[in-house]
C-alpha cells in the first residue's frame, strides 16, 4: 500500500516521465526503501484498477486528473453510449459510436473528455481496464452457426458461439464467457441455465449479467473453514465482558446473518444504550483471501428467495453471526443518553456478548402495541418498552433537525414450497423496524463524529444536498399541483425539503410527490471525506453496524480496532489509510449500485411473472413518471407499467419536463394523476408491463 501512495504522488507531478518503468521502480526502491518487486506489483495493480493510464510513450497519468475520468460504460441499442463517472454528481459523459474503442455495456473504462458545455460533456473511451467477462442470453441458430442474443438489450448485437465450452441447444438460456478478438466478440458457454421461458433461469441470468455468483472459490472456503467456530479464551482477553448483560437481536424472521444486538439500562438521569456489532474484523484480516473476496463483492445481495452473501456462511451465518445463547466477539458503541435521548458520552470498545434472545419484528411489534407475543419476546418486554420510549424521542429529535422520511413502500413476495412466487404486496415497516433503524443511525453518527473529530482516516456514508436545477424542477411540479411553495433558498437544507414534504402530506398524491422529491436528490455514496448526510440531516455519518454484509463497515471496524490497540497512528500509516479508504469508498459505491440494480431487476421479473395471468384486467393506478415516448403507471401493489404515447387517446403530445406533464391536444397526463388502466402485456423476458388507458379517476 505504501508503494501505491508514492507512485500516485509521483505521477501527479507535471512533467514526471521515465524512459523505462524499471527506472521508476528503482528510483522508488532507492529513495523510499521499498522493495523493487513490491513497487512493480503495486504499479500493475494501479494500472489494472484504472487508477493510472499510459497517456503516451513513457508517460503515465493519474486517473482521475485533467481530462481523464474513470467510470462504467453504459451502452445503447442505437449505437451510442455514456460513461457514468465514479462517485460523481456530474451528468454522464456522452460517448459517440465511433469513440467507444470496443466498449460494451458494463465495461469499466477510462474516458477522455473531448468537449464540455455546462453540465454536459462528450468523450471517448481510451482504455477498458475491467471488461465484462460474462453475458447471459438465449441461444439462436443463424445459418449453420449458434449465436447468443444477449438478455441485456444495451448490447445490440448477437455473439457467435465457439467450441470449447458446455454444449447448448437452440432456445437454451445460457451464460457465456465473452472474449474479444480483433474487434469481434465471441462466446464460450459456461452455464446452461434452462429454457428461455423458465422464470428461474431468467432470474439467474439477471444475476449473472451483473457478474454476481452465489459460490466461493475453494481457496476462500478453505480459509473460512480454518477459522474457529467458537470464541476462545485468548480472544476474550482485554475485551469488555458483556455476557451477563441482557442483549438481544431483532431481525426479520428468515434472517440468518445477525450482525447487530442491542441492550438498554435506565439510569437516574437517562439511559445507557448499547449497540453491539459483530467483530468481523477479528476474523477477516486485511489482505487475506477472505478480505479480497469481500472487497470485490462489496455487499451481500438480497433476492426474494435467496441471498448472495459477501462472506461465506461459515462467517455470515456462523462465528460472526450474533446467534442466540452463544458467545460472540463484538465492537460495542455504548452511549449514555439524557432524558431527551441526547448522547452525552459514549464508549467504543472491543467486547464479548451472549445474546439472550433472537427476536423478530413481528413479535416485537406486538409487544410495542401491548399485544401478547411469544414467550421469548415477552421475557424482555420491559427492555423493549424502554427502547420504544427512546426511539420515539429520537424520532422527534430527527424531525426537528429536518430528517427526511419518505415512507416509500417496497415489495414483499410470497413463495410456495417450490420457490415459485404466488403473490406479492407492500412490505410492512412498523415501529419495531424504526426502533432498530433509530439505534443503528445513532451509533453510526456517534462513531463517525469521534473519528472525524480526531482526524483519523475513515470511511463515511455521505449524501450531499440536491443540485439547484433539480430542486427547481420539484418546485415547478409542486406549483403545478397548486401547492404553495416557499422560495428556494441559496443553500438548500434538509429543513426546506422537509417543509415541502409536509405541505404535500395527507393528499392522494403524497406518495407520488415523495418519489418526485426523492428523485431530485443525489445518490448516497461512500468516501473518506466527512461531507454529511442530507437525508438524515446529520453532519457526521458512517456505516458501522453491518460488517457481515457491507465492506465499508468492515473497513472502519479494522481502523477502530487498530486505533484501540495502538492509540495513535503515525503519519505514514495515516497516509496509507487515506489511500485505502478512498479506494474502498469507490469500490463499495460501485458494488452497492450494481447490487441495487440487480435486486430491482429480479423484483421486476417476479412482478411480470405474477401479472401474466391478469392480462385483460383493469386496475386503478397513479401516473408515476412521464416521458416523450409515453407515461408510466404504478399500481397499489408496486407494479409499474407503461402506456406508449401512440396508444394514448389523443395526439400531438408535448413533454413539459419541469412540470412533469405530457400534454396532448385535448388530454394531458401529469405525475400523480389517478387513472384506470387495462393490462395488455406482461413479459418476463424484458420484465416490461404494458397498459392501456381506460379513464381518469376524479
Amino acid at each position: 500500500m505504501q508503494a501505491k501512495n508514492i507512485i500516485l504522488e509521483l505521477l501527479k507531478k507535471d512533467g514526471l516521465a521515465f524512459k523505462r518503468l524499471d527506472n521508476l521502480f528503482y528510483f522508488i526502491e532507492n529513495t523510499y526503501g521499498i522493495a523493487y518487486e513490491e513497487v512493480k506489483s503495486d504499479f500493475k495493480k494501479l494500472e489494472k484498477d484504472g487508477l493510472i493510464y499510459k497517456e503516451q510513450k513513457d508517460k503515465y497519468v493519474v486517473v482521475p486528473s485533467g481530462d481523464y475520468m474513470r467510470g462504467t460504460f453504459v451502452g445503447n441499442a442505437k449505437g451510442f453510449g455514456f460513461c457514468q463517472i465514479d462517485n460523481s454528481s456530474e451528468e454522464d459523459v456522452f460517448i459517440p459510436a465511433n469513440m467507444q474503442n470496443g466498449a460494451v455495456d458494463g465495461d469499466r473504462v477510462i474516458v477522455k473528455i473531448l468537449s464540455k458545455n455546462g453540465n454536459e460533456s462528450d468523450g471517448q473511451v481510451v482504455s477498458i481496464f475491467k471488461p465484462v467477462k460474462s453475458v447471459a442470453g438465449v441461444v439462436e441458430k443463424v445459418g449453420g452457426n449458434l449465436f447468443v442474443e444477449p438478455d441485456n438489450t444495451r448490447i445490440p448485437f448477437k455473439i457467435l458461439l465457439i467450441k470449447g465450452g458446455l454444449r447448448a441447444r437452440e432456445d437454451d438460456r445460457v451464460v457465456i464467457n465473452l472474449t474479444r478478438h480483433n474487434g469481434k466478440f465471441l462466446g464460450v458457454v459456461t452455464e446452461v441455465l434452462g429454457k428461455s421461458d423458465d422464470v428461474k433461469a431468467c432470474e439467474l441470468a439477471i444475476i449473472r449479467d451483473h457478474q454476481l455468483y452465489e459460490t466461493f472459490s475453494s481457496e476462500v472456503l478453505e480459509e473460512a473453514n480454518a477459522l474457529p467456530q467458537k470464541v476462545t479464551e485468548e480472544q476474550k482477553k482485554g475485551r469488555l465482558d458483556l455476557t451477563d448483560k441482557v442483549t438481544f437481536t431483532i431481525d426479520g424472521e428468515d434472517a440468518k446473518d445477525l450482525d447487530d444486538a442491542v441492550s438498554i439500562e435506565k439510569t437516574e438521569n437517562g439511559y445507557i444504550l448499547g449497540v453491539h456489532i459483530a467483530d468481523v474484523g477479528e476474523y477477516v484480516k486485511y489482505d487475506s483471501l477472505l478480505d479480497e473476496e469481500a472487497y470485490n463483492r462489496g455487499t451481500s445481495v438480497y433476492f426474494p428467495t435467496s441471498v448472495l452473501p459477501m462472506l461465506p456462511k461459515e462467517l455470515s451465518n456462523g462465528i460472526c453471526s450474533l446467534n442466540e445463547g452463544v458467545e460472540r466477539l463484538t465492537l460495542s458503541c455504548i452511549m449514555t443518553l439524557d432524558e431527551n435521548a441526547n448522547v452525552i458520552s459514549h464508549q467504543i470498545c472491543e467486547s464479548v456478548i451472549k445474546s439472550k434472545a433472537r427476536l423478530n419484528y413481528t413479535n416485537v411489534y406486538k409487544v410495542l402495541c401491548d399485544q401478547l407475543a411469544d414467550e421469548k419476546t415477552e421475557s424482555v418486554k420491559e427492555e423493549l418498552k424502554l427502547m420504544h420510549e427512546i426511539s420515539k424521542k429520537i424520532q422527534a429529535k430527527k424531525a426537528a433537525a429536518g430528517s427526511l422520511d419518505f415512507e416509500i413502500p417496497e415489495v414483499q413476495f410470497v413463495f410456495d414450497e417450490n420457490g415459485m412466487a404466488v403473490d406479492f404486496t407492500k412490505r410492512e415497516r412498523n415501529d419495531a423496524h424504526r426502533l432498530i433503524e433509530d439505534f443503528m443511525v445513532l451509533a453510526n453518527q456517534t462513531v463517525a463524529k469521534e473519528y472525524c473529530d480526531n482526524k483519523i482516516p475513515f470511511l463515511y456514508r455521505v449524501h450531499e444536498s440536491p443540485r439547484k436545477e433539480k430542486a427547481e424542477n420539484v418546485i415547478e411540479y409542486l406549483k403545478g399541483l397548486g401547492i404553495k411553495v416557499p422560495a428556494l433558498p441559496d443553500n438548500i437544507t434538509p429543513e426546506y425539503y422537509q417543509e415541502l414534504i409536509k405541505r404535500c402530506s395527507g393528499q392522494s398524491y403524497t406518495e407520488t410527490v415523495n418519489k418526485v422529491i426523492l428523485r431530485s436528490m443525489q445518490k448516497a455514496r461512500y468516501t473518506n471525506q466527512c461531507l454529511g448526510h442530507f437525508g438524515l440531516a446529520l453532519k457526521y455519518y458512517c456505516h458501522f453496524t453491518s460488517p457481515i454484509r457491507r465492506y465499508p463497515d468492515l473497513t472502519i471496524h479494522r481502523i477502530i480496532k487498530e486505533v484501540l490497540h495502538k492509540k495513535t497512528l503515525g503519519e505514514q500509516r495515516k497516509a496509507e489509510l487515506e489511500s485505502f479508504t478512498f479506494e474502498a469508498g469507490e469500490q463499495s459505491s460501485l458494488t452497492e449500485k450494481n447490487a441495487d440494480k440487480c435486486e430491482r431487476e429480479v423484483d421486476d421479473l417476479w412482478k411480470a411473472y405474477l401479472m401474466r395471468d391478469k392480462v385483460g384486467q383493469e386496475f386503478e393506478g397513479v401516473v408515476s413518471s412521464v416521458t416523450n415516448f409515453g407515461i408510466f403507471v404504478e399500481l397499489p401493489n408496486t407494479v409499474e407499467g407503461m402506456i406508449k404515447v401512440e396508444d394514448l387517446p389523443d395526439s400531438g403530445f408535448l413533454l413539459f419536463e419541469k412540470q412533469l406533464k405530457l400534454k396532448g391536444q385535448k388530454l394531458s397526463f401529469s405525475v400523480g394523476d389517478k387513472i384506470v388502466v387495462k393490462l395488455t402485456a406482461s413479459n418476463i423476458y424484458t420484465r416490461k408491463i404494458d397498459f392501456e388507458f381506460v379513464r381518469f379517476i376524479k
